[in-house]
């Protein structure tokens, strides 16, 4: 990925247009917006220009309108610049939206959800978020095996293992803190999770770094995409950043909980304060933004999900942000829609999951067998077995996939096998239920 191309300086702009030619460029563009879109100079210079009007005296009067919705953050560049955000309207938008679907009194969709099922889903969801933060950083262990390992508390058996069990414990931890104050202590407690057995210096875990020569690179061809602020600098800026994490609604300017939470994102990912480990401490701090404030459905969500399937356009939101004057407001905007879009997958899954759910409870309802006998987990599982055939299931994994006790687990496996509908066995000591081929005309046949 090369890098975009910094805008044109305002200043040489307005000193080398005709007061003429930039009146009428202002009046044919809206709010600082393209077709609705906050775009960068190094887009719009692909773009048609209005009728008549160069595009540097174009994104001039862009620039221009912008100025009059950005706003000063109590964040600085790493040189002591303030940072900016703007709010245009796509923005407001997405924040209502955001605001509607994600806090508050709002249920989760679809029919009568479980304190189980919500248990589940959770589960789910940190399994998600652990898994894709930390292939979005190199981790290369498969999808099948990392959710192995977290669903039956295995020790992790290689880097990639490690990266995304660390991950799974951070995300746990975050949800325990949500409601104390962000210090730096706590910055350091969470990298320290996050890096744990997976750094080359194990010293480096939890300790802000103290040289100068981090980079983020182009992984393709080693282009610098950022030079990270000093390291000296360090101590300072976390204690700005986390001022700022826990700033209230009383707090000038005002800014809208969602956004805070997307800029400590982004300010951990720029300030890059550690060896390694930013990014998924960044995603993770942006967790617990969204917990501190009430917006509970992100506990189900997963935004590097979305991330990583377009994560050019990740690096390019930073990118745009830094070589544009510090104006955070295209990184916020690629992290709404991200949200947006994880709200939307949701849905779709919780819809889904949910027909099934209710596929398989017809199904057990015409047995006089099995009418009433399973409860809201058992009847999970089978609807996962259902699709599922020869999936091997241990107490471990329904234990912590419902979180629910040890004893609990075992009554609920050992129930199914009792009817028929496991098959269980044992591997060395543990005890293992196996969903056979034949499950539905098991159940068929129960009905009978």
């Amino acid at each position: 990925m090369a890098l975009p191309l910094s805008p044109p300086p305002v200043l040489d702009l307005l000193r080398i247009t005709p007061a003429e030619d930039l009146f009428n460029a202002m009046g044919q563009q809206h709010g600082g917006l393209i077709n609705d879109a906050y775009l960068h100079w190094d887009e719009l210079r692909h773009r048609p220009s209005p009728q008549g009007v160069k595009h540097e005296t174009w994104w001039l009067a862009v620039r221009m309108a912008r100025q009059a919705l950005l706003m000063q953050l109590p964040l600085l560049d790493k040189y002591d610049r303030p940072m900016w955000v703007a709010m245009p309207e796509p923005v407001l938008r997405d924040l209502h939206h955001i605001d509607q679907d994600a806090a508050g009194r709002v249920s989760l969709p679809g029919e009568s959800v479980s304190p189980s099922d919500r248990d589940h889903y959770i589960f789910s969801s940190l399994m998600e978020e652990a898994i894709t933060s930390s292939q979005l950083e190199g981790a290369s262990t498969t999808r099948l095996v990392a959710e192995g390992m977290l669903r039956e508390g295995r020790q992790p058996r290689d880097h990639g293992q490690r990266m995304i069990f660390n991950n799974y414990q951070a995300m746990q931890w975050i949800r325990s803190i949500k409601d104390r104050p962000l210090t730096p202590e706590l910055v350091l407690d969470l990298h320290r999770i996050v890096t744990h057995g997976a750094l080359e210096n194990p010293d480096d875990a939890g300790r802000l770094r103290l040289r100068d020569d981090i980079r983020v690179l182009n992984n393709r061809d080693g282009t610098v995409l950022h030079e990270p602020p000093l390291a000296s600098s360090l101590p300072e800026r976390l204690e700005r950043l986390c001022a700022f994490a826990n700033g209230g609604e009383d707090d000038k300017p005002f800014v809208h909980p969602v956004v805070r939470a997307i800029l400590l994102h982004f300010m951990m990912g720029y300030d890059h304060p550690f060896v390694d480990g930013n990014g998924r401490t960044a995603r993770a701090l942006f967790y617990w933004g969204m917990a501190r404030q009430g917006y509970w459905l992100m506990e189900y969500l997963s935004i590097s999900r979305i991330i990583k399937q377009a994560p050019k356009q990740y690096s390019l939101a930073y990118l745009h942000a830094e070589t544009d004057g510090s104006d955070t407001t295209y990184f916020l905007i690629h992290q709404l829609k991200v949200i947006r879009q994880a709200i939307t997958v949701l849905h779709g899954y919780l819809a889904r999951k949910s027909a099934e759910q209710r596929d398989t409870a017809r199904l057990l309802q015409t047995s006089p067998v099995l009418k009433g006998k399973l409860n809201h987990r058992q009847i999970t599982l089978l609807t996962h077995a259902l699709k599922h055939p020869g999936y091997d299931y241990v107490i471990e994994a329904h234990q912590r996939s419902h979180d629910v006790s040890y004893a609990t687990a075992r009554s609920d496996l050992l129930g199914l096998a009792e009817l028929g509908l496991l098959e269980q066995t044992k591997r060395g000591r543990a005890f293992m239920f196996i969903a056979p081929d034949d499950l539905r005309q098991r159940i068929e046949q129960a009905s009978g």
